[in-house]
């Protein structure tokens, strides 16, 4: 009896009991601490908000918060601005904030969230943190037969990294205004701190300049950022907590630069230039060794740098290969006179001059990982992004940066236009174990997840960033044992509707591209195709980087298919739950297999109608013929030969070729569920 009642006791006290790292809340990026409590605080439309202390910018995020809730329940609370003139402290909800933060690395972003049944108090040091607050309160509205509510909770949050960006590519293709404000939104619901604009490149200059307009009038195609436009970016993103970091890459990548200055370049045999309409590695690069070179960089990024507050530059400086400077006599003679041993060193020597322009602007130089030279100050921060990846961790460009005193940014493993799923970003280790001073740790700043737009366009671009951004948004945010793989795409599934409520278009824009490859045809057999497919990965879809222009629209198949296809991820975890010894998941695993099974015949009838969906033929055809293999290996009557194994191992191989540009998810599960290995698939590959 004693044990019983000890029983009950602890049932009793569960509720209070801090939850682990990994707790069930539907909340991403997870909190550092959170415990949860007995009861509900229910949202009646009374429901009032009050705030003390902060400024303008916590009314604002109040405010939409506020207006959040309206949408999402239907309660239209009456309070229309949330301001300190109207506080009250008999309102249900108070806002406590010591002061307004400051747009800066190191500024203070932490919350306390306190939910009882009756009343919600977040508190923080500064409006930042209490914005982060906002957020998290945002997505923790669940709802019953009786209607909204929070539960009952205590939360305590605060970031792991100071850093934690998204860098978007307007320069390859342009991003118009509503798609960057969307990501600002989508960065404010997952806490991220840093947009990343990079803003030029060999296909355009992305912004406008008054003292050289010749830059927009011949290297842009006529779409670019004004100067007002980038204040009005810089404004929207500050009133979320974000900053605006600009991008603009030189010496190399500097094609449109020199379209619109051929003078500045290193080709000794050129006398034009013209931007590039496909992906890779190209030549034009500023001549170091001119005079003009740098009167023209200290002009214009005098004039980029006003426009900018963050104190942070960045100059890109990556995949310089130095073909120009090798084979321009001129610079091979100033190399020499002046000591110069190599085109690394060379660019050293152009790093340091720009430093000293930007030093002059206030400005602290950023720069990707082939900036680093003994000669560059250790105030300049270096972007990691090459390196071996061992165990999900940081490339060794990181390492020998920081241990040569430099602070540092991650985006290896954070590329999302490499289409790579939400669990390999998510399984990225951002500080790696090689450091073991805290001096040294102290100078991983954070990371940045990068969108590059060689394939992407304004119709896919959120469709390409979220919801995966959000998972490394955690990887940033939350503490590093939090790894729970299941539980990050329960939550990431939750946030992405979420986030599609803010007003991403992420969902929208991908079931627009569906539409028009049906061609009138109804959709449900194309979007069961889509659902188990994923682009091809790396850099595959674009061998060369030369099987698409830059003017192309991307809205094929593949542009219609995304990284985490959904019904191949659900089919993944039945499978290792059913293998696990869960049988109760077998009649999942038929339904699918039989959905997919059957699904070709009809997808054929909408590709007769739809030649732009022929390239997608192969692919369908395998879909069905891996389903049937499935079907057969499940099935206690059908006899398993070896035969019929090693045939189905050559269907499963052969169903591995890509069809649109995109590969099947299904295969592994499909040969996990049979008791097919890796190696016989591939021994029959031969």
């Amino acid at each position: 009896m004693r044990q019983f009642f000890l029983l009950l006791l602890l049932i009793a006290l569960v509720p209070y009991i801090g939850l682990s790292k990994n707790a069930p809340v539907d909340v991403m990026p997870l909190p550092q601490s959170v415990k949860i409590d007995q009861g509900q605080y229910r949202l009646e439309q009374s429901f009032k908000i009050a705030i003390n202390g902060g400024g303008e910018r916590l009314s604002k995020a109040t405010t939409h918060f506020l207006r959040g809730l309206d949408h999402r329940t239907g309660l239209w609370f009456p309070q229309q601005f949330v301001r300190q003139a109207t506080a009250d402290a008999a309102f249900p909800m108070q806002v406590n904030v010591q002061r307004t933060g400051t747009l800066e690395v190191g500024e203070d972003e932490s919350y306390t969230l306190e939910i009882t049944p009756s009343k919600v108090i977040l508190t923080a040091p500064t409006d930042l943190g209490a914005m982060h607050g906002l957020t998290t309160l945002s997505q923790l509205v669940k709802s019953d037969a009786n209607g909204y509510y929070f539960q009952a909770m205590t939360v305590e949050d605060a970031p792991r990294f100071v850093w934690r960006g998204l860098m978007i590519d307007a320069a390859r293709h342009f991003m118009p205004m509503d798609v960057i404000k969307r990501n600002i939104d989508g960065m404010a619901f997952v806490k991220m701190n840093v947009m990343h604009f990079h803003l030029s490149d060999n296909q355009a200059w992305r912004i406008e300049s008054k003292k050289f307009p010749q830059l927009t009038a011949k290297a842009s195609d006529g779409e670019f950022y004004t100067q007002q436009q980038i204040k009005e970016i810089i404004q929207y993103a500050a009133d979320r907590g974000i900053r605006v970091m600009p991008e603009f890459d030189v010496p190399g990548h500097a094609t449109a630069i020199l379209e619109a200055f051929p003078s500045l370049g290193s080709d000794q045999n050129a006398t034009a230039y013209q931007r590039e309409v496909n992906a890779g590695i190209f030549d034009p690069t500023l001549d170091p060794t001119n005079k003009a070179t740098y009167k023209f960089l200290n002009t214009l990024f005098t004039e980029m740098a006003a426009l900018f507050p963050d104190p942070y530059f960045h100059i890109g400086g990556d995949e310089n290969e130095g073909h120009h400077w090798t084979h321009n006599p001129s610079i091979q003679a100033f190399m020499a006179k002046n000591n110069i041993k190599d085109n690394h060193a060379l660019q050293a020597y152009f790093n340091l001059k720009v430093e000293k322009i930007l030093q002059k602007n206030n400005k602290k130089m950023m720069g990707w990982e082939e900036i680093q030279n003994p000669e560059i100050p250790t105030t300049a921060v270096i972007h990691s992004w090459r390196g071996e990846n061992e165990g999900k961790g940081p490339g060794e460009s990181l390492v020998t940066a920081v241990q040569a005193g430099y602070p540092t940014v991650l985006s290896n493993g954070f590329y999302l236009d490499l289409l790579f799923s939400a669990e390999d970003h998510y399984n990225t280790y951002v500080m790696p174990k090689q450091l073991t001073s805290q001096k040294e740790k102290d100078l991983i700043l954070g990371g940045e997840a990068t969108m590059w737009s060689e394939l992407v366009t304004a119709t896919t671009q959120e469709s390409r960033v979220w919801p995966r951004t959000a998972a490394v948004a955690e990887r940033l945010w939350s503490a590093a044992d939090v790894r729970d793989v299941r539980d990050m795409y329960r939550r990431l599934d939750i946030v992405s509707h979420q986030l599609e409520i803010e007003g991403l278009q992420h969902i929208k824009s991908r079931e627009g591209i569906i539409r028009l490859l049906a061609n009138g045809q109804e959709t449900n057999a194309l979007h069961t195709l889509v659902r188990v497919s994923e682009p091809m990965k790396g850099y595959t879809r674009n061998p060369m980087g030369t099987m698409y222009n830059s003017y192309f629209s991307f809205q094929k198949f593949a542009d219609a298919c995304a990284a985490d296809a959904p019904d191949a991820l659900k089919f993944k975890f039945l499978v290792q739950d059913f293998k696990a010894g869960k049988l109760d998941k077998l009649q999942d695993i038929k339904d699918m297999l039989q959905l997919w099974q059957a699904n070709d015949a009809k997808l054929q009838q909408v590709i007769a109608h739809s030649p732009m969906l022929k390239e997608v033929s192969g692919l369908s055809a395998q879909l069905s013929e891996v389903a049937t293999i499935g079907l057969q290996g499940i099935d206690p009557e059908f006899e398993r030969s070896a035969d019929w194994l090693n045939q189905a191992a050559k269907t499963l191989h052969h169903a591995r070729q890509q069809g649109g540009r995109c590969e099947l998810q299904v295969i592994n599960p499909i040969a996990q569920l049979i008791g097919l290995s890796e190696q016989q698939i591939s021994e029959v590959a031969g």
